[in-house]
């Protein structure tokens, strides 16, 4: 057994666990970790601000499929990293943030930087932990990789006071820990399985309804292979795109308060949904008396406590998506189900009735709309690109015209909402996958968070790109005072903002413009072929909103269509 100090603990534990890369911002706290850090292969990012480390630790992991891992220092480097910690707890990502902390013996003192990061993230981390001798830190570090990534994921952070960095103590390699009192259920009961199959059997109108957790467990093979036996329609959350083909004929594009009209009106009127790894948030759900109102809802889900929690289900079944989704697949196999073909295909031109009535649709004039730059960046990209956004319209017209086809390449904020986390996930997301596009979809607002963040990209040469869909408003908030307070658009013009061009170019990176619908497509030519990080402003219609649109408090089959 070597004697090593906390420091090089850390370093050992991370390099048993496969880390390649560390995002971070160094501070006194934690300047022992960054000294041995120095003598290691482990590709550390240095980011300009602590919220920006955990963005893109978060778009690492989503892009790789990996516990991302970021580091900072102590108080105010610590609570920096909250947003970005509450964004990947809303959404169920694997990362592990490692705070600096003064001395245990100061810890109470209101020392210079102490802050009870522990108590400040408890709401909104899995678990966290403050490691209080050297010894422990082994064994805490190892516990934290493993709840971070097992059963339903989530940020993990380890709050490592100085004086247990600098001790000493005897290490080893350690196995996977086993915890008495945390065994998620990745197995899924039977005798649901078979109450499942059933349901489906009699089912003539059924839905599928992916979300995020079907991405999160590998799932979307077994997902396409379900619904292709079932010939029934799938529609996703926000966090669920990529989990089926955008594509696929069977596909209703995304549901829910930005939905599309044929999805969400196909919930409306089925008689089975099955929801696989989904929430039924409020903006997916709308009124909830009104949701899947003639429905039997079959809903897996890793979670138990997400079942339930929302609408109520008929048949829960708790487990891993892909195990149950391979399972449903075997049964429904072994027991020879034929589905009702007429009654499938009636279902499923009634859908498509749907969808010829009330397309996704804009009107391009002499102005930019935004769609028309979306499209266009699909076609350019021919879909194979990992697409982050920001928060607010850019982000809801990125997930109506981008067409997703695989998982891990749509990379959003989704249940917080947090504006700012597009640019730093996509540099998470290019150092996870060096040679695949990477596109951050953004508004001038949102852009403006973290644009710092730019100078990551240039120092690293990373090639990220940034679409600005820029309407010179905080576009999501203007467009409800449009519609619900009369126009009134109190404090959400942002006229005044830099000239995003010659900001790009003195962060070193390309910038570029498009004023007019006949530049955007040589401009985003143009920037995607750059080997440089590039940042692309276009001048889009001020005005233009998102629809379809469901107000507060409706139905999601009452849709606002112009």
């Amino acid at each position: 057994m070597k004697t090593l100090t906390g420091a090089k603990i850390v370093m050992a534990v991370l390099k048993e666990e496969g880390v390649k890369t560390i995002f971070g911002y160094p501070g006194g706290a934690v300047i022992d970790i960054y000294d041995e850090l120095t003598r290691t292969d482990i590709q550390h990012i240095l980011v300009r601000h602590e919220q920006g480390a955990v963005h893109a630790a978060d778009g690492y992991a989503r892009a790789k499929g990996a516990v991302g891992v970021c580091l900072v220092t102590s108080g105010p480097g610590a609570t920096n990293t909250v947003t970005g910690i509450a964004s990947a707890y809303m959404d169920s990502i694997p990362i592990l943030v490692l705070t600096g902390q003064v001395p245990t013996a100061l810890i109470g003192n209101d020392a210079f930087q102490e802050v009870d990061i522990v108590g400040i993230t408890r709401p909104c981390t899995k678990h966290n932990y403050l490691v209080k001798r050297t010894e422990d830190l082994a064994p805490v570090l190892k516990e934290a990789f493993y709840v971070a990534r097992s059963g339903r994921p989530g940020p993990v952070l380890v709050d490592l006071p100085k004086d247990v960095i600098q001790g000493k103590t005897g290490y080893k390699p350690l196995t996977e820990p086993r915890l008495a009192s945390y065994k998620p259920t990745y197995r899924p009961n039977k005798k649901q399985l078979h109450r499942a199959v059933e349901l489906i059997k009699k089912a003539k109108r059924p839905v599928i309804f992916s979300g995020g957790g079907t991405i999160l467990s590998n799932a979307s093979r077994e997902l396409i292979e379900f619904a292709e036996k079932l010939h029934a329609p799938v529609t996703a959350s926000l966090m669920g795109l990529g989990s089926f083909p955008g594509t696929h004929p069977l596909w209703l594009g995304m549901l829910g308060m930005h939905g599309t009209y044929r999805a969400n009106m196909s919930i409306g009127a089925c008689d089975l949904l099955i929801g696989i790894g989904v929430r039924f948030d409020d903006r997916v759900t709308g009124k909830v008396e009104e949701f899947a109102p003639n429905a039997n809802i079959i809903h897996i889900d890793i979670d138990p406590t997400s079942i339930s929690k929302n609408i109520p289900v008929t048949v829960p079944i708790v487990g891993d998506c892909r195990i149950v989704l391979k399972e449903l697949n075997g049964l429904l196999d072994a027991d020879r189900v034929k589905i009702d073909k007429k009654s499938r295909e009636n279902w499923l031109k009634r859908i498509e009735k749907w969808k010829s009535t009330n397309p996704l649709s804009y009107e391009q004039k002499n102005t930019i709309k935004p769609q028309y730059v979306i499209e266009k960046l699909y076609e350019l990209t021919k879909g194979d690109a990992i697409i982050t956004t920001e928060v607010g319209q850019n982000q809801m017209w990125a997930a109506q015209y981008y067409h997703f086809d695989s998982p891990n390449c749509f990379i959003t904020s989704g249940g917080l909402g947090c504006m700012g986390f597009g640019l730093p996930a996509a540099i998470g997301a290019q150092v996870a996958c060096p040679g695949k596009k990477v596109v951050d979809v953004a508004g001038d607002g949102s852009i403006q968070m973290n644009i710092q963040e730019l100078a990551t990209a240039v120092q690293y040469k990373l090639p990220v790109k940034v679409v600005i869909l820029n309407n010179k408003y905080l576009g999501m908030v203007r467009q409800w005072q449009e519609l619900f307070y009369e126009r009134r658009y109190a404090y959400t013009d942002i006229e005044h903002s830099p000239d995003f061009v010659r900001l790009a170019e003195a962060y070193g990176a390309l910038g570029l413009r498009a004023t007019r619908p006949q530049e955007v497509v040589p401009v985003l030519k143009k920037g995607l072929e750059s080997p440089l990080p590039a940042m692309m402003d276009f001048w889009v219609a001020r005005e233009e909103s998102v629809y379809p649109m469901v107000p507060a408090g409706a139905a999601i089959t009452e849709m606002l269509l112009v």
